[in-house]
């Protein structure tokens, strides 16, 4: 037995931010990993062939590269590797007609390719990269402070001194809007509209669903204003340097270690014990990274002695899940609708607005979509080190799919559990990415397929195959995130605390949750 300052159960990006900074503040940390391998959804391996490395899940580090963790420890992140590789043209969309629009950091390529659509649509762009600084001051506060009173407060003061109360008001109706309101509201054509939509549905936000407004237009303005940022060799690089500073500062990271219990008594977390049998003791907090529903009853076998926290955890929703599909190909794609598209880190390949709607109830209902919403990852069109010279890796998140399959909506798969289904959804992907890049699979020299039962067992806290670990729902946002109450990472139970996407400020590489805590633990 062992005794630390701070236990932390699991090794996500949050958990590692949390424990870095409070080990830098004098605290003895000790992070406890049920798999071989750090990182939760943020990891990289070479899941085809040799030498072709594949990001599992999150691909995207612009959150990180701006975030409050990276301004305070750039050096020293620095120092233990890591690398991001800058994108100039961040994200597109190609249709059926054989058009597309694509986002780039230059305002007049964007511009110009707006222009193509509509003059008008080109214009309200440039009058919304204009505000976009004003605007993001206050939603990047929001997104990066703690829900307490007096933070909301002190949002919500700055707010209506710079931009009065009707600012105040249009600022509050984007955070409510649902993302099609919003498009409809500025740009005129399906095509502009659907691009900047299919944002929405990384975050669990089909196009008529209230509060999804707000994830296009940032992503969006941000790309456009910033560009994006990839891990130079993976995303896997902030992960190493992350515990590169853990274990600098003195922390412990322990992997292949199930944490089977979190110990209580007096009504205070006192320590883990391990699927092992070891146990180790906590003087002053246990951090748990974990999906809520495996508190109650499970890391926590009496509850947490508040019946209406153990209801919130065990009805925690979780969004619809996902299939990762990583391809090692002989060269990109080439793209119909134009060889531009070859340097876009992010293709969506998504007809409309409506046929996304479709896609999300047809998950919904436990169906497996007919059109599913394809990411398609170009990774290795920013950075070539990620294959072999000449070659590339493809990256495929297919939204939305249901855990449970009960039916087709094609009505060509026979309803199964996704091991005996995974195989023949993914050439229903490939088939419709061939549509749009003839020739795709003569290029492919191996392959990877992660159904969502697959990415539950890599990581328990994708449940259902959820990679953002639960719905970011007004209700479920916000306040409410994970439950009423609960939104600082706290539990009913003293120096117990929770940590990761299913609390606020939620999903994304920004490793808000864990460094918000870690000040709110151990100071700035």
């Amino acid at each position: 037995m062992s005794e630390f300052d701070a236990i932390f159960v699991g090794a996500g990006h949050n958990s590692l931010a949390c424990a870095a900074h409070l080990a830098l503040k004098g605290w003895k940390t000790a992070i406890f990993e049920r798999s071989q391998t750090i990182g939760g959804a943020v990891r990289t391996a070479e899941y085809t062939l040799p030498g072709f490395r594949h990001d599992f899940g999150a691909m995207n580090l612009s959150l990180f590269a701006g975030s409050a963790f990276h301004r305070k420890y750039a050096n020293e992140l620095k120092s233990h590797g890591l690398e991001f590789a800058p994108v100039a043209d961040c994200f597109a969309s190609a249709f059926p007609d054989g058009k597309w629009f694509g986002v780039s950091n230059d305002l007049e390529k964007t511009a110009s390719r707006l222009a193509a659509f509509s003059a008008a649509d080109a214009a309200a762009w440039r009058r919304l990269v204009g505000a976009f600084p004003g605007e993001a001051e206050h939603l990047f506060r929001l997104l990066g402070s703690p829900m307490s009173g007096r933070a909301l407060a002190g949002t919500g003061w700055n707010l209506w001194r710079k931009k009065g109360l009707a600012g105040a008001l249009d600022t509050g109706r984007l955070l409510l809007s649902s993302p099609r309101a919003w498009l409809e509201e500025n740009f005129e054509t399906s095509h502009v509209r659907t691009t900047l939509a299919a944002w929405g549905m990384h975050l669990d936000f089909a196009p008529d669903i209230a509060g999804g407004a707000v994830f296009p237009y940032l992503e969006s303005m941000a790309n456009q204003s910033f560009g994006m940022v990839l891990g130079k060799g993976g995303a896997d690089t902030i992960i190493r340097a992350l515990a590169g500073m853990v274990k600098a500062a003195g922390g412990k990271i322990v992997t292949g270690a199930e944490v089977a219990e979190i110990t209580v008594a007096g009504g205070r977390a006192t320590g883990v014990r391990l699927a092992s049998g070891e146990t180790h003791v906590a003087s002053k907090a246990v951090i748990a990274g974990v999906a809520p529903g495996v508190l109650p009853g499970k890391l926590l076998p009496n509850g947490s002695g508040d019946a209406a926290f153990d209801a919130a955890m065990k009805t925690f929703r979780h969004a619809p899940g996902t299939m990762m599909i990583h391809l090692a190909l002989d060269d990109l794609p080439d793209w119909s609708a134009g060889a531009e598209l070859r340097r876009f880190a992010y293709v969506h390949l998504a007809p409309s607005l409506d046929a996304m709607s479709r896609t999300y109830q047809q998950a919904i209902a436990g169906m497996l979509p007919d059109q599913p919403v394809l990411v398609v990852g170009q990774p290795t069109a920013v950075d070539p080190s990620r294959a072999p010279e000449g070659k590339h890796v493809l990256w495929v998140q297919v939204r939305m799919l249901p855990a449970e399959i009960l039916g087709d909506a094609a009505g060509k798969i026979a309803p199964g559990p996704w091991d005996a289904v995974k195989d023949a959804y993914a050439e229903r992907v490939l088939d419709i990415i061939e549509s749009y890049a003839p020739g795709l699979r003569q290029r492919i020299l191996g392959r990877a397929i992660f159904s969502p039962t697959d990415l539950e067992r890599e990581n328990p806290n994708l449940v259902g195959g959820d990679q953002i670990c639960g719905s970011h729902h007004l209700a479920q946002n916000f306040l409410f995130r994970p439950a009423r109450s609960f939104a600082r990472w706290n539990t009913p139970i003293a120096n117990l605390h929770l940590t990761g996407a299913a609390t606020w400020p939620g999903a994304g590489t920004g490793a808000g949750s864990g460094f918000m805590l870690a000040q709110q633990l151990g100071g700035n």
